[in-house]
């Protein structure tokens, strides 16, 4: 049986969808430290202006992360979602089941962050074998798991020989030429049920 180690994402790129639906198994990190600049708190979308990285803002308590207010980051989220999207082939037929995130409120970004991948899984159709670490798991510690913690971040991104993305449908292709590896909410946006067929 395969294993794969993944962090917590907002979210997610394509890439950390495919080991969800590729893996036998799949454990998600719950017991590390937080750091910035990764997929936890962000995504990648394509806008008329090219990438754009939706943020959320946290505030670390102890161990605790938790997803803040400030800057009322929903509204601002949905907006961009909504401008960048709006036009695409099922956004509106997705709107519904995922406006809910940027509506209420979350205290802890990992429970916020499991509640989405739920969502999106049973949006895309597939039905992963997920449990949850109940310790810190070092590099190289468990050689029978594939450890992608560190190579699947938006910055200086890991080699993984078993991700190549697949081209589809995006909206500003034409603009931009196929934009990889974006939030899996590109994928879901212009391609809709059949977004399983590119992991």
């Amino acid at each position: 049986m395969s294993t794969v180690l993944l962090s917590s994402t907002f979210f997610g790129p394509v890439q950390w969808y495919q080991k969800l639906y590729r893996y036998d198994h799949v454990q998600i990190e719950s017991c590390d430290t937080y750091q910035k600049q990764t997929y936890r708190n962000r995504c990648l979308i394509a806008t008329t202006n090219g990438v754009q990285a939706l943020t959320i803002p946290v505030s670390i308590e102890g161990e605790k992360v938790r997803v803040s207010s400030h800057g009322n980051w929903r509204h601002h989220h949905w907006q961009a979602l909504s401008s960048a999207y709006g036009d695409s082939p099922f956004f509106q037929y997705y709107e519904d089941d995922l406006r809910t995130f940027f509506v209420d409120e979350w205290e802890l970004l990992y429970d916020f962050n499991e509640a989405i991948r739920q969502k999106v899984c049973e949006l895309i159709d597939i039905q992963p074998n997920v449990s949850f670490t109940s310790y810190y798991i070092k590099d190289g510690q468990n050689n029978l798991i594939t450890d992608y913690r560190e190579a699947i971040r938006p910055k200086n991104p890991m080699p993984d020989k078993d991700f190549v993305p697949r081209r589809y449908y995006q909206v500003y292709e034409r603009k931009f030429g196929f934009l990889p590896n974006l939030s899996i909410l590109d994928l879901l946006f212009n391609m809709g049920p059949e977004s399983v067929f590119l992991l």
